[in-house]
């Protein structure tokens, strides 16, 4: 349900609330109408006109060709695979898997509109106004406003510190030594946590943010002897922002002079209601108009690596924070660009990881590449040592595609001519990561013929060999898949939708009318008000039209989305709206279509009494009265029906 608005209320709530209301709906509209969607979901997905509306690949699904589609007209989006759509603010929410009042505070903060003021708002408009109210209170630790707060003051106290205070001398340093420019140094907001234990902690007194709050986003860690202690202390901090800039966490490198709790080199924030490392990479914000522009994301493996890839020109650079390059990371960079290019040291670790590039170039459909520098570099290094141009061409020559690369790997030291044990266990291996790719999401037959021609070329073996394996291991996973230890529970019935599956296809027919023609609203209100139809989603839809023309504004498309704060309900709404206005015959005139629903509906309910009549009629036992008078009212119904009126008495 509406944390604004109560649809189900709204048509009987007092005149002083209903004028509450609709400043709170007047507040979303202002906001809806200064955010174009089409800008907004475009700054998370790359976008291309088709016809009226734009059309860009699924960020909710493993899409391979664009399903979702963004109409400027309607201020709206779906995806026709995994059936997501909304407004503005639910696009919010379901990227940003925030709840409303953060999205409807983020889109305002977005478009310059300040809130409106609190008072005189009824206690459903105080709830829907919650995101707005100040962030500044310290105890607050689970709003994730106030969290995202707490993380840009920290940023800013460690970013002060490096730059200025004495004891970041060394650290100072240490960025110089590495070649890391003070432009850099500034644009990446880079900072230091110096090594005095609670540093963090006296700073925030006197601020909103409390310990708590710190603790909530990893800051500061919490001591079982009581107390807290700071996490990063010592070391040089590279903070880590989502694709809107906000810091969510924090790298950290520690310095060899430094004292801090923690003696690995690199620390990482924990994960939090902010940060899930899985699902971030270091620099996006900085690289995502580059990626667009060059189509192309370049992924390191470190900090300074994608700092310094950024000061030598490569500025659609991003690394991971100290994880392999996994499924989560591809779907995000693939909002942005096509084609990735993973940097790998010329290290052993480095070329441990052909498997993982291989799954991953199976799985998510991407053109993937790899690039191993020389033995002993990482990108800082060479890129310092051997400046830009060699770097270009390196990229150039020697960045192999996924397959070429776990080939090399697998086959590395075997003789595939003379050594047929070896190289038919690296076939094999090569051959199981294949099948271990998702059916649904992963290789069209087109891709997987031509690694199965590429395998069996390079091993110099028939296809058929390899085919033949390739579906030998699949049928065995799949027999295994297909015997769960328990029984799956039946599927049951959404208590929301109603019995009657007749009933809920008029009322979707009915609902694309008067969303397409809001004119045409009180047709159906006077016959058939909301209170009358049954519980469930469209009752609530048809409740919130009834709702908004008895406040005197025209019930439109665009309103009536502002009067749900449920993505879900959105959604319905939108997959309404594009079913009636993609009705198979446009021509129809919806004044006489609406009416015939009308007919049909209380020509069903008089066909169920009757029926109800007759059986009662026929039952054992009937009182003669209650006989007589279910008699009389079948034939005063009939009479009705076909337009008889009472006979004149004398």
């Amino acid at each position: 349900m509406s944390d604004s608005w109560d649809m189900e209320v709204a048509p009987r709530i007092a005149r002083e609330q209903t004028v509450s209301l609709r400043s709170s709906l007047d507040f979303k509209e202002r906001v809806r109408q200064a955010i174009d969607i089409v800008e907004l979901i475009g700054s998370f997905v790359t976008l291309r006109r088709q016809g009226r509306n734009f059309v860009g690949l699924c960020p909710w699904h493993d899409d391979t060709r664009p399903s979702l589609q963004v109409s400027p007209d309607r201020q709206s989006y779906r995806c026709w695979v995994c059936n997501l759509g909304g407004d503005v603010f639910s696009f919010m929410m379901q990227i940003e898997g925030v709840a409303f009042p953060e999205a409807l505070a983020t889109l305002a903060e977005r478009a310059g509109i300040a809130p409106d003021p609190p008072a005189g708002r009824s206690r459903a408009g105080r709830r829907a106004a919650e995101g707005f109210r100040d962030e500044a209170k310290p105890g607050r630790g689970r709003d994730k406003r106030h969290l995202f707060a707490a993380a840009a003051w920290a940023e800013n106290q460690f970013h002060a510190c490096l730059l200025r205070d004495e004891v970041a001398a060394p650290a100072r340093r240490y960025l110089a030594e590495r070649g890391i420019t003070p432009d850099s140094t500034t644009g990446f907001r880079l900072g230091f946590a110096p090594v005095r234990r609670d540093w963090l902690l006296e700073r925030c007194r006197g601020t909103p943010f409390d310990a708590q709050t710190l603790e909530a986003i990893g800051l500061i860690v919490r001591r079982e002897s009581g107390g807290y202690y700071d996490r990063f202390a010592g070391r040089v901090l590279f903070p880590i922002r989502d694709t809107q800039g906000r810091t969510l966490g924090f790298g950290g490198r520690i310095l060899p002079e430094a004292g801090g709790a923690s003696k690995a080199k690199y620390l990482n924030s924990p994960e939090t209601p902010l940060f899930a490392k899985s699902h971030l990479l270091y620099g996006l914000d900085a690289a995502r108009d580059s990626l667009r522009r060059s189509n192309t994301a370049l992924v390191m493996e470190g900090y300074t690596d994608c700092i310094m890839a950024h000061q030598h020109g490569f500025t659609d650079a991003v690394a991971v924070l100290g994880t392999a390059l996994g499924p989560e990371h591809v779907r995000l960079l693939r909002r942005f660009a096509d084609r990735i290019v993973l940097v790998l040291d010329g290290d052993e670790a480095g070329r441990r990881r052909a498997n993982e590039v291989l799954e991953l170039f199976i799985a998510q459909q991407v053109e993937l590449r790899v690039l191993t520098l020389p033995a002993g570099l990482d990108p800082c290094d060479y890129l310092q040592d051997r400046g830009a141009a060699a770097f270009a061409a390196l990229l150039e020559s020697h960045a192999e595609d996924a397959m070429e690369h776990a080939f090399r790997a697998a086959t590395e030291g075997i003789d595939l001519a003379r050594d047929v044990h070896r190289a038919s266990e690296a076939l094999e291996r090569l051959v199981a990561i294949l099948a271990k790719a998702p059916r649904d999401a992963a290789t069209t037959p087109f891709r997987q013929e031509k690694i199965i021609q590429r395998l069996a070329e390079r091993f110099r073996v028939p296809e058929g060999e390899v085919r033949a394996r390739l579906a030998s291991l699949r049928g065995r996973s799949l027999r295994r898949a297909t015997k769960p230890e328990t029984a799956p529970a039946p599927a049951q019935p959404h208590p929301s939708e109603p019995a009657d599956a007749w009933l809920a296809r008029w009322q979707d027919e009915v609902l694309q009318i008067l969303i397409v023609h809001p004119e045409l609203v009180p047709k159906v209100t006077a016959r058939l008000p909301a209170g009358e139809w049954p519980e469930g989603p469209r009752r609530r839809i048809f409740a919130a039209l009834d709702a908004l023309l008895e406040e005197g504004t025209t019930p439109s498309f665009e309103r009536l989305m502002l009067c749900f704060d449920d993505p879900q309900m959105k959604c319905r709404i939108v997959a309404l709206d594009e079913a009636g206005r993609g009705r198979a015959d446009p021509a129809a005139e919806p004044a006489r279509l609406l009416d015939e629903l009308m007919k049909s509906y209380f020509r069903r309910g008089e066909d169920r009494r009757r029926g109800e009549h007759s059986a009662a009629l026929r039952s054992p036992g009937l009182d003669p009265a209650r006989g007589a008078a279910l008699l009389e009212e079948i034939l005063l119904r009939e009479r009705t029906r076909h337009g008889i009126s009472e006979p004149k008495e004398g």
